[in-house]
């Protein structure tokens, strides 16, 4: 599979098959991604794959606490800018829209919204979960590494046939999170990332979202 191919036909799967990925996949998957773009080559990543009953344990756990704080524990970073300017607070309210239109959920059906943002917490019903922590004293530009480390598993991702929801969400169980896996204190979660098999089927599976166009965030200089 070429890259544009890969970069093409990548998307946040947010309905998954039940069928497992070998874990064999995920190894290699990883053993390629490690070869993302690092500055300093500090590799400041850190990865915790979960699958089999290990997922389902914390399946069950989530879910027996999203009942009492369905909200989850805060977060230690701002997924999102407090107060986004435009363009970029209606490119997010329009995605929203859209996802939410796909399922037949309207705005102001605020249970079946909520339920359907619990799913995240189920990964989409995909089979293997990665969940990706940083060590807290790396700043920005460490933080654009771990992003390029993670789309360049999202990339390898469909070279395999496979498909991923990266899943920021995540970072409202931190908490829970480290507890479950481990995580030692000197480092932060960041987010989650959903990996299986697509239901092709699945109306949530058909939205592409909107890019802008060239013009709108490049500046040519020279000829």
């Amino acid at each position: 599979m070429k890259v544009s191919e890969a970069l093409e036909s990548r998307l946040s799967v947010r309905s998954f098959l039940a069928d497992p990925v070998p874990v064999e996949t995920i190894r290699a998957i990883l053993e390629t991604a490690k070869r993302a773009p690092s500055g300093g080559n500090l590799q400041p990543w850190q990865v915790y794959v979960v699958t089999g009953a290990k997922l389902t344990e914390l399946k069950a756990l989530i879910q027996s606490r999203l009942g009492v704080t369905p909200k989850g524990e805060g977060t230690e970073y701002h997924i999102y800018p407090p107060d986004l300017s435009e363009p970029y607070n209606s490119r997010r309210f329009r995605v929203g829209e859209q996802l939410y239109a796909a399922i037949d959920i309207p705005r102001d059906n605020k249970f079946g919204r909520l339920l359907q943002f619990a799913r995240n917490f189920e990964l989409f019903g995909a089979p293997a979960a990665l969940f990706f922590a940083i060590d807290r004293q790396m700043q920005q530009g460490q933080w654009a590494d771990l992003g390029m480390f993670m789309q360049s598993i999202m990339l390898l991702a469909r070279e395999y046939g496979l498909d991923t929801c990266p899943q920021e969400a995540w970072a409202i169980w931190h908490k829970t999170l480290g507890e479950f896996l481990g995580i030692p204190d000197n480092l932060m979660l960041f987010a989650g990332m959903a990996l299986g098999y697509r239901e092709a089927d699945h109306p949530l599976n058909h939205l592409r979202t909107e890019r802008a166009a060239l013009e709108e965030f490049t500046t040519f200089f020279g000829d």
